[in-house]
Order: structure tokens, then C-alpha cells, then sequence
């Protein structure tokens, strides 16, 4: 499993991005369109830090990787609905650069971590 500083930090960046996609929602236009998006990204773009938590939490590694996968789901589905948003242009797409970006780096680092914790599985009893 992570070590506890990089977990943290992990988990912050995590809340972070939780935060920044809130307000990306609430400025959403409050027509029927911007509700639907506002309620999508807040759903995915709000789930991968309550997933991780609870990876961090598991109780077995395939446990800890079931969660990541779904942390890591939650941060996909929120990428394309931001590019929905920008391709839509209900907001500035200037706006969305580093959420975008940040969006990136989160799924690399957990595709990076399910491969690393499914290739360093200790035994089969903790699959």
C-alpha cells in the first residue's frame, strides 16, 4: 500500500481538485444545460477523493485495487465532461487549462498505481 506522506498528499490534491470542480459547477449558465453538466461533474468530479479514501482504508489488495479502479473511472468520466463543457462553450475554455491538466496527472498517477499494486501482489491469499 502508498506511503502515508505520499498518500496525503495524494488525498489532498484529491480534495483540491474536488474543490475546483465545485466551483467550476456552480458557475455553470442555470439553464437546463448547465444544470445537466453542473450535476455530472459534480457527481464524477467529486467521487475520485471519497474513492481513495476508502482504497487507502482496504481490506486486501484486490480490495485496494477495486477502489482505485474506481477512483480512477470517476477521474475519466469527469474529463470528458469538462471537455463537453469547453467544447459546448459554457464557460471560457481558458478556464478549464490547468483543471484539465491537473485531471491528467491524476489519472496517470492512478493508472500508475493499479499497475504497480496488481504487479506487486505479495501472495495469492491477498489478491
Amino acid at each position: 500500500m502508498p506511503d502515508e506522506k505520499l498518500a496525503d498528499e495524494l488525498d489532498d490534491r484529491l480534495i483540491d481538485f474536488a474543490v475546483r470542480i465545485i466551483k467550476v459547477a456552480d458557475t455553470l449558465p442555470k439553464t437546463k444545460v448547465g444544470k445537466h453538466e453542473s450535476d455530472q461533474l459534480l457527481r464524477c468530479g467529486t467521487a475520485a477523493a471519497p474513492h481513495y479514501a476508502e482504497a487507502r482504508g482496504s481490506e486486501s489488495r484486490a480490495d485496494f485495487v477495486h477502489k482505485l479502479k474506481i477512483a480512477l473511472k470517476e477521474l475519466n468520466g469527469c474529463r470528458v465532461w469538462l471537455r463537453i463543457v469547453c467544447r459546448a462553450e459554457l464557460l471560457r475554455s481558458d478556464l478549464f487549462t490547468d483543471l484539465l491538466a491537473e485531471n491528467q496527472q491524476l489519472c496517470r498517477i492512478f493508472n500508475a498505481s493499479v499497475t504497480t499494486a496488481k504487479t506487486n501482489t505479495p501472495s495469492s491469499n491477498d489478491q
